[in-house]
């Protein structure tokens, strides 16, 4: 490559990642889903784009795709908590598996009925398009700042990051039967199934943990420290794919083993790991979006408008349906979670195998594949925020700091850090000094900075709206302290007492108690000796979550926070609407 086409292709590459991120800022204020607009400024840029850039090479489209996926799903498994494995792991497990199978045969049986194509190639479709994709799904609940609650929340976070392993079996079977004629013996794709989940989780597990030895033991700085996480995460899925395992379910438990430890440089890993995350979808989409010509998508569009529909309004509504059904979730949660089923990048990329072991009409699963995610992005993509708040979903965003600073180079038992609260006017630290503050964690103030100057602890300054208070505390006690320094503030989109209600009670009240409290009305008569506790676990089949409700007579109570243990610690109690 000459000096010259080098440099141009630099800039080519610098100008449509400026551009993908500009234009995201404005998808944000449109509430365009920001991942269509990466794909579609790759269109723009391809060959009947605006650049008429000439890009024909599924492999390094394949190459450049699987390392950003790496780069995703490990940034979602740090960033998973284990309590949202506690009420979500085997809801999710079953969508992951017996939800991927039914939506391959769904969808393939309608390519057969209503579009004469062979039940291999239908089935190969199905398989292609079977599994959610983490990085629609964690882009943009992320990019649209919401927050739901975390029952439904964990069950699609944990499918979108455990369903790839069986999408990625069921294509390379249906890829291998396209090219043969045959099908392998069931014996072989459950044994294959098995070895996959069973090696990627034990090589996730392994490499996690000694991921975290290493970091407290090698004298790393700050800098390498993160790169040497990315780096082993991209090792670890090139070795268990290798063994013939799930690389992909192996950089995800990594990922959650590491997030979850308590390694003084998380934060730093973190932040770090954030930036990556978002090239890295930045990258994969506007790859993609180069490697599809818009000329040639016209010669399958009615079988891809015929299989997205379906998929979208039969094929995963009925596997949401018969895999959440030994779970008894609410009805609004199922057709949240029906309607979430994003396809992303993940069908696309799977849309490559064929192409890559020379199956006849590789260009009807790329196609079919590619219209079915930009439907799925634009009808799904940019309803997910109105039909969760119309569904009664969304809950009040945890509390946190505004910036995290860790400590690590300081010797403690526990991770210390240091955070910042901007304080507005409804936060609950204004207008009051540090000691009229009633922390029930400990919590060490630093000071506040008002105007750019630092108003040490010392002068004991009354908090004030535009201040920025300072504190010092371990990672443990984040939680408690952010309840009363952040609560309110800012970035807050619901009230806690527009959403809770003006009251709260503890979760070990009876139901009795309540009643005598409050004007409750009538009341089942069964239900009065129960603890607010017991009928909460009762009705949600011990799986309950902050944002969870019932009505008691002309009361709504609403759950407002839960102990380590699983169980209710505080209600919230408001006038039924």
């Amino acid at each position: 490559m000459h000096l010259d086409a080098a440099n141009t292709l630099i800039l080519v590459c610098g100008f449509l990642l400026v551009v993908s991120i500009l234009a995201g800022i404005i998808s944000n204020r449109l509430g365009a889903p920001i991942l269509l607009v990466f794909l579609v400024v790759g269109m723009l840029a391809g060959t009947d784009g605006v650049l008429g850039l000439s890009f024909d090479s599924p492999n390094i489209a394949f190459f450049i795709g699987s390392i950003a996926l790496v780069i995703i799903l490990f940034d979602g498994g740090m960033r998973t908590n284990p309590e949202r494995f506690r009420v979500a792991l085997w809801p999710a497990i079953s969508l992951a598996t017996i939800g991927v199978a039914l939506t391959c045969t769904l969808v393939a049986t309608t390519a057969v009925y209503l579009f004469d194509l062979p039940w291999t190639a239908a089935l190969l479709i199905g398989a292609i398009l079977s599994s959610t994709d983490a990085a629609a799904v964690f882009g943009i609940f992320q990019s649209q700042g919401l927050q739901i609650k975390e029952r439904v929340g964990a069950t699609l976070e944990i499918e979108s990051g455990s369903n790839d392993p069986m999408a990625v079996i069921l294509t390379l079977t249906m890829t291998s039967a396209a090219a043969s004629g045959e099908f392998s013996a069931w014996y072989h794709m459950v044994g294959n199934v098995a070895w996959q989940l069973a090696g990627g989780l034990a090589m996730g597990w392994l490499a996690g943990r000694a991921f975290i030895i290493a970091a407290r033991k090698l004298p790393l700085s700050f800098s390498f420290l993160p790169l040497l996480a990315i780096a082993s995460a991209v090792m670890i899925y090139a070795l268990t794919a290798f063994l013939g395992a799930s690389g992909f379910l192996a950089v995800y438990l990594m990922g959650f083993v590491i997030g979850n430890s308590r390694l003084p440089q998380l934060v730093h890993i973190l932040h770090v790991q954030d930036g990556l995350a978002w090239l890295s979808q930045i990258s994969m989409f506007l790859i993609l979006g180069l490697l599809v010509t818009p000329s040639h998508v016209v010669q399958y569009l009615p079988v891809a408008v015929g299989v997205a529909f379906t998929l979208i309004f039969v094929a995963r509504p009925i596997a949401v349906l018969v895999s959440l059904l030994p779970f008894s979730f609410p009805w609004r949660e199922q057709v949240f979670i029906s309607w979430v089923g994003l396809r992303g990048a993940v069908p696309i990329i799977l849309a490559l195998f064929p192409w890559l072991s020379g199956v006849e009409q590789q260009e009807l699963y790329f196609d079919v594949a590619f219209v079915v995610v930009l439907i799925s992005l634009i009808i799904q993509g940019w309803t997910i925020a109105p039909v969760a708040r119309w569904l009664q979903l969304e809950v009040p965003k945890r509390p946190e700091p505004a910036q995290r600073m860790p400590l690590a180079s300081v010797s403690s038992r526990e991770a210390l850090e240091v955070w910042s609260y901007p304080i507005d006017k409804d936060s609950p630290a204004c207008d009051h000094a540090w000691k009229e503050l009633k922390l029930t964690a400990p919590a060490t103030f630093v000071g506040v900075i008002r105007d750019g100057d630092w108003l040490q602890p010392e002068t004991q300054p009354i908090v004030r709206e535009g201040d920025v208070l300072l504190v010092t505390a371990t990672v443990k006690d984040i939680d408690e302290v952010s309840r009363i320094l952040a609560s309110g503030g800012k970035g807050m989109q619901m009230s806690d007492k527009g959403f809770f209600g003006d009251f709260t009670l503890r979760g070990d009240l009876t139901i009795a108690e309540l009643a005598s409290v409050y004007p409750a009305g009538d009341v089942d008569e069964s239900i009065l000796s129960m603890t607010l506790n017991d009928h909460f676990k009762d009705k949600f089949h011990r799986r309950v979550v902050i944002g969870d409700s019932l009505v008691i007579g002309a009361l709504t109570v609403t759950v407002r926070s839960l102990n380590k243990t699983g169980d209710i610690e505080a209600v919230g109690v408001k006038a039924k609407e």
